[in-house]
Parts: C-alpha cells; sequence; structure tokens
C-alpha cells in the first residue's frame, strides 16, 4: 500500500497543498508486507434447496468440479444419465474456512459427512455465514435470480492462485486477553468484522485467510499486541511528518490531515471532483489502506507533528464507532492539556453536506512540530506524543480524566487486599510488582492499560480501576500496599504477608480439621513445625503402638 497514489487525483492551484502532495514522491518505497497464499483449483459447492441448486449445478458443471448438498426435503428429480456433478442431501449443515479451503461438514442419514471445496454458492434458506463482511469465494445471494446470476459471475473468477497481504502482526507476549483463565480485553473479538479473531488460551489467534484488512482491532487494541501493516504507522508517520513540513516550508498556514480509505475514500474523492468539488485548500488528503485503521497513536501523533485539525472520512467503513471513540479520547487528552479547539473528526461519508461541515470546520492552534517518528510500537509512539504535547500545553495538568474505556488510568486496592500477588502475575503489561525483599506491592501507572485482569484475578476483590491519564510521575513506582511479615509461632521462620496468612487461619478456622484449639495452633507454624507439633501432641495410635 502505497499514501503517494493519492496525489494524482488532485492537481490543486494552492501552492503549499501541491507542495505537500509532492512531497510523498520523495519517501522511500515501504518494506514488502510478508503475504499468505490461497488457491482456487475449481471446486465448487452449491448448497440449497434441491430445485434451484440442481438448476445451477447443470449450468456450471462444464466449468467447475460441481458438488450440491440438497438441504431440505428430496423431492423426484430425473437427473441426467451423465450428470457430471455430484449430488448429496444432508442437513445441520456447518461451513468454515476461507477461500480455497472451505471445510463443510452436515449430517446424513444419521451419518456425519465431510467435504472440501475451494469456493461456496449458498442458496439455503438461511445463509449458513452470518458476518459483517463475508470471506472472499463465499456467496449468499438468496432468492432473486439476478442476485444469484451475479454472485456466479464472482464466483467464476476465482480461478488459480490469490495472494493477500496479513494486514495485521500479533505480538501475544502483550495481549491482555487473558491469565489463568480470567477474562481481560476482548476487544479486537468484539470488533472484529471477519471472525478472523478468535480467543486462544491466554491470549488470541488471528486467522490472516479470513482477516480482510479493515484494521479495526488495531485500533481499539490498548497494548499494541495488534499492529497494522499495511501500511505500517511508522511508514504512515513519514508520510505525515513530510507532508506537514513541505506544507508550512511553501507558506501554508492551518494545515487539517484528511484520512481516507484507498478503495471507498477514494472513489468517494474521485466522484467529487467530476461533480466539480474541490477540498478546502488547507486539507492535506492521506491515504490508507482502511480509514479503520487510523488509531489513537495516528491521531494525536499528527497533531503532535503540527496538524491543526485531522479528520478520518469514514467511507467505507464497517462502524465507525470504535473510531469515534478513538477521536472522543484523543480530544479529552488535548481538551484536558488546555489545548482549545476541535482538533479530530471522524466524517460520515454517508451524510450529505459533510464536505461544507469540512470547510466550516474552524482549525485549532497548532501544535509545534515533533521531531521524532512515530514507531511501529504503540504504547511507545503515544508516550512520546503524550510528553510533546504536554511540554507545549497551554495548561499544566497533573492528570487527566477519560472517558470509561481509556488505556491509561490508575489501580487502586482496598484494605481488603491480602498481598496474595496474584494481580501481579495477571498483568500483562508489567503495571503491577511485587517486592523481591518484603511484602509489597507497587504500581507504575505508565504500563497501565486498564484491561481489568488483576480486577478479575484478585480472590479479595479489592482491586477498582480509574482510567485517567497521569502526566507528571506516571514512570516512577508507586506504592499501593505493604504490610509484616508473618513469622512462624514456633521457630521464628518468615512464612509470607501478615495479611495472607491471617486471611489463610480465617478462612480455615472454621473447617472440621482445625475444629480443636491445637488444630488451629498449628496454622500459624510452619510446615517444619506443624510436622512436629502433630507427632509430638497429636493424641492417635503410633505406627510402633501397632500391634499384631
Amino acid at each position: 500500500m502505497n499514501p503517494v497514489a493519492v496525489a494524482s487525483l488532485f492537481a490543486p492551484d494552492h501552492p503549499p497543498l501541491a507542495a505537500a502532495l509532492a512531497a510523498l514522491n520523495e519517501l522511500p518505497a515501504p518494506e514488502p508486507v510478508p503475504a499468505v497464499s490461497m488457491n482456487a483449483d475449481g471446486r465448487l459447492l452449491i448448497v440449497g434447496e434441491a430445485e434451484v441448486a440442481l438448476g445451477w449445478a447443470e449450468r456450471l458443471a462444464g466449468q467447475r468440479q460441481v458438488c450440491v448438498l440438497a438441504v431440505g426435503e428430496m423431492p423426484a428429480v430425473d437427473l441426467p444419465e451423465e450428470a457430471n456433478f455430484t449430488l448429496e442431501q444432508g442437513s445441520e449443515v456447518k461451513l468454515a474456512g476461507h477461500l480455497g479451503a472451505f471445510e463443510v461438514s452436515w449430517q446424513a442419514a444419521g451419518l456425519a459427512k465431510r467435504g472440501s471445496f475451494d469456493v461456496v454458492l449458498d442458496l439455503s434458506p438461511q445463509a449458513l455465514l452470518n458476518r459483517v463482511e463475508l470471506p472472499p469465494g463465499y456467496v449468499a445471494p438468496g432468492r432473486d435470480p439476478l442476485d444469484q446470476a451475479l454472485a456466479v459471475i464472482d464466483l467464476l473468477a476465482f480461478d488459480g492462485e490469490f495472494e493477500k497481504p496479513r494486514y495485521v502482526a500479533v505480538n501475544e507476549r502483550v495481549c491482555a486477553h487473558s491469565r489463568s483463565q480470567k477474562s481481560g480485553c476482548s476487544n479486537c473479538i468484539e470488533v472484529c468484522a471477519t471472525e478472523a479473531i478468535i480467543g486462544f488460551g491466554d491470549s488470541i489467534k488471528l486467522d490472516p485467510y479470513l482477516c480482510q484488512g479493515c484494521g479495526t482491532c488495531t485500533t481499539v487494541c490498548p497494548t499494541g499486541a495488534l499492529s497494522y501493516q499495511y501500511p505500517r504507522v511508522a511508514d504512515l508517520g513519514l508520510a505525515i511528518k513530510a507532508q506537514l513540513k513541505a506544507y508550512r516550508a511553501a507558506g501554508g498556514a492551518q494545515p487539517c490531515l484528511l484520512f481516507h480509505s484507498a478503495e471507498a475514500g477514494r472513489k468517494q474523492l474521485l466522484a467529487m471532483k467530476r461533480a466539480g468539488q474541490t477540498l478546502p485548500a488547507n486539507v492535506i488528503p492521506l491515504e490508507t489502506w482502511s480509514a479503520d485503521a487510523v488509531g489513537l497513536d495516528l491521531l494525536l501523533g499528527a497533531v503532535a507533528l503540527g496538524a491543526c485539525q485531522v479528520a478520518v472520512l469514514g467511507a467505507g467503513s464497517h462502524d465507525l464507532a470504535p473510531l469515534q471513540r478513538q477521536a472522543k479520547l484523543g480530544q479529552a487528552i488535548l481538551n484536558g492539556l488546555g489545548y482549545a479547539g476541535d482538533y479530530l473528526r471522524i466524517i460520515d461519508a454517508e451524510e450529505a453536506g459533510w464536505l461544507g461541515a469540512l470547510a466550516a470546520w474552524a482549525p485549532a492552534d497548532a501544535v509545534p512540530a515533533a521531531e521524532f517518528r512515530l514507531l511501529a510500537d504503540k504504547r511507545t509512539t503515544l508516550e512520546f506524543v503524550i510528553d510533546h504535547l504536554a511540554k507545549h500545553a497551554p495548561v499544566a495538568a497533573e492528570a487527566i480524566a477519560l472517558p470509561a474505556g481509556a488505556p491509561f488510568g490508575m489501580v487502586a486496592v482496598s484494605d481488603a487486599c491480602t498481598l496474595c500477588m496474584a494481580c501481579t502475575s495477571a498483568c500483562p503489561a508489567s503495571a503491577l510488582k511485587a517486592a523481591a525483599d518484603a511484602p509489597r506491592l507497587s504500581f507504575i501507572e505508565r504500563n497501565c492499560v486498564q484491561c481489568g485482569l488483576c480486577a478479575n484475578t484478585c480472590p479479595e476483590q479489592a482491586i477498582t480501576l480509574t482510567p485517567r491519564l497521569l502526566l507528571k510521575d506516571r514512570r516512577q513506582e508507586r506504592l499501593l500496599r505493604e504490610a509484616e511479615v508473618f513469622c512462624c509461632t514456633a521457630c521464628g521462620k518468615p512464612m509470607g504477608a501478615a495479611p495472607t496468612i491471617l486471611s489463610m487461619i480465617s478462612k480455615l478456622s472454621g473447617h472440621s480439621m482445625f475444629a480443636t484449639p491445637e488444630a488451629q495452633a498449628r496454622l500459624s507454624m510452619c510446615g517444619d513445625c506443624r510436622v512436629v507439633d502433630l507427632i509430638n501432641n497429636e493424641k492417635s495410635t503410633k505406627a510402633w503402638e501397632m500391634s499384631e
């Protein structure tokens, strides 16, 4: 994906804008993106009611290896003597997979059957796949004959080998999805339009064959475990920096950066141009494969690099809500720092008059342009950006309250905390730390992504989370709770944190095994002393006292 491509759409008379678009031609070519290959050899499955499915099978049998899976009642059908397709009848049909590797299972006469196919024409009364974005090679046109004919034309185009980018890279090490069967962040699973992401143990699993590159998962990921590759944030950051620098050098003022998608966004801008409409002279268009992948790091990063306004044209988006939440979060941070005005905007391309609203958008004050580059690591980029914005902020704030779901915030523990330290092993970002020399729990707010794993893991429900952005001392380790060491009442050996041991004693003292005062006293002893006390004081028959 090359963001330079959009420059050919405009031949602006405004010299600063022309300079900004020309600056893209000076950028180095981005590194190639890894790809996945799919192969369609002609195995076509037609699933649906027999009458309709057989009609299409007869038409397509000479062009593909056709299998018909008839669902529902099977009427009396006279098949040609030399029918060059296969016919199956079944129920409870299930479909999974992708182009070139669709796996179908069904029940026939009480037996489970399976088959593999390259493409699927789904004419069944209820579509087998119910997703926002269907995988290539699968069509479910419904009952309309014209829609069915158009769908067949699309399917016949899938013949041979196909290649697609791995749009998203996964770093399982920092994924906050789960720990020890306790749930944390599932943002990516909830927004995936293709169902390409599933929970997989303590992390997530992304199917690159199903992923179609909308990038919403990378936008909502709080840790950067999912990162967009087509193009990478670092490549877009170079483009932003080059365009804004060239725009300012040519005398331009109050630059507005407009992200748009490579297909739907470009199509809308071309239609606008043909209709004689033009973008405002201060609007710098920047193409990316999917507008949905423009997350908080790019929105605030563009402001830190000198843009007075940053807009995302939502043409082609499945759902603008995640983008709007990102813009709301970024705007809250900017306003909390004292930056007045409306810096970030998500444009609904379906709304009439969006171009006029863009032209009437009052520019906010520019931030002195940063010299750093946007990096591939999301949290590191946000650190640089927030530090830069705070350095030049009109207001010296200590902390900014943020809306629920923000990936920044604080953790507090109540007196119910026993310092069992289960939260420290659950935290995927090393925000919670256990001291090695004493029962002490500390917190580094910079690292916290507010995933909630610590709160869900805490057996005492002693942890609360508060979304906010701490601007001062957020890198420093802060003490949350500490306690004395509990020592064995018999020998004085350290046993652990006093609240942990006392909590254990309280919970076990009501158990029948510890009904006597002697048994309860052993709970405060170390393992060695407990054994010695049992041998010396337990009133039970000893092995050496037993006789035949």
